[in-house]
């Protein structure tokens, strides 16, 4: 069975950076896409960014193109990582990795970023 483990969230102020990382194992990950999704407190989960088993990218949220960037792991294709810069207020949200093939989405347990000064 598949499962996602997230680290690097945190508390960071507004400006700042953070680098989250998602590890992959546990099963076959043969046609997955992977990637990241966001939910705020009284908000639906929103898909931040995503990376197909093919290595193409699927489209950024609006609200962090420019400023988000997903990548996946030269050794490892099984790690990907969220660099986010210039983090604002309105990043603030727990964000969890999502491993997808067909109609089925695996996810992580989510990891919690919080932009404040």
């Amino acid at each position: 069975q598949v499962r996602l483990v997230e680290s690097g969230g945190g508390l960071v102020q507004p400006g700042g950076s953070l680098r989250l990382t998602c590890v992959a194992s546990g099963g076959s990950l043969t046609g997955y896409g992977l990637g990241w999704f966001r939910q705020a407190p009284g908000k639906n989960r929103e898909r931040v960014a995503l990376i197909s088993w093919a290595g193409g990218l699927l489209p950024y949220l609006d609200s962090v193109k420019g400023r988000f960037t997903i990548s996946r792991d030269n050794a490892n294709r099984n790690i990907i990582y969220l660099q986010m810069n210039n983090l604002e207020p309105e990043d603030t949200a727990t964000y969890y990795c999502a491993g997808q093939v067909g109609s089925y989405t695996v996810w992580g347990q989510g990891t919690q970023v919080t932009v404040s000064s």
